[in-house]
């Protein structure tokens, strides 16, 4: 009987702390990922499940950026090479380390992004925010510019205006 009890009151505590999870503003915070030696950060609201490399097969006729389709978890996915799409590429080969990570399934595309490596999460506290220098206009999805403690930049970029832009949609070359 008291088993029956402690795990009710378990029960209880672990329903609190999650509905004071839920309501309770935690701050931004990112899927840090590596690409072309370029860091980028994505917002984890936006980001969606990672996934080993899989095999893709080519789309005729589309952007070299748009390297085809692949069968993640059940489901077909676009896959971009980020790098590629946001012309930084660089001339490395895939590596073991290369992942593919999903939209959020709440922003209606299924789409995969390659890049180079994970590098973990970031939180506001662990990033400061640097002042805008751009040279011209910027696409509606790149996002505001940080600093690690460690003198890193990383370029936070928006997967829900991405994923509605007008160049990243359009495949066909």
């Amino acid at each position: 009987m008291a088993n029956k009890e402690a795990l009710r009151e378990l029960q209880s505590r672990l329903a609190e702390r999650l509905q004071a999870a839920r309501t309770q503003d935690r701050g931004k915070s990112w899927l840090a990922v590596e690409c072309s030696s370029r860091g980028f950060l994505f917002p984890l609201k936006e980001s969606g499940e990672i996934f080993a490399l899989a095999p893709i097969v080519p789309v005729p006729h589309s952007h070299s950026w748009f390297l085809g389709v692949s069968n993640l978890r059940g489901h077909l996915h676009g896959v971009v090479d980020l790098a590629g799409f946001l012309g930084v590429k660089g001339n490395e080969p895939l590596r073991e380390q290369s992942r593919l990570v999903a939209f959020n399934a709440s922003l209606d595309i299924n789409c995969a992004l390659l890049v180079d490596r994970l590098s973990g999460l970031r939180s506001e506290q662990q990033l400061t925010a640097q002042t805008d220098v751009a040279s011209g206009p910027r696409p509606p999805f790149v996002g505001a510019r940080y600093k690690d403690e460690g003198g890193r930049t990383w370029q936070e970029l928006n997967l829900a205006a991405l994923a509605a832009d007008e160049a990243f949609l359009r495949i066909v070359g």
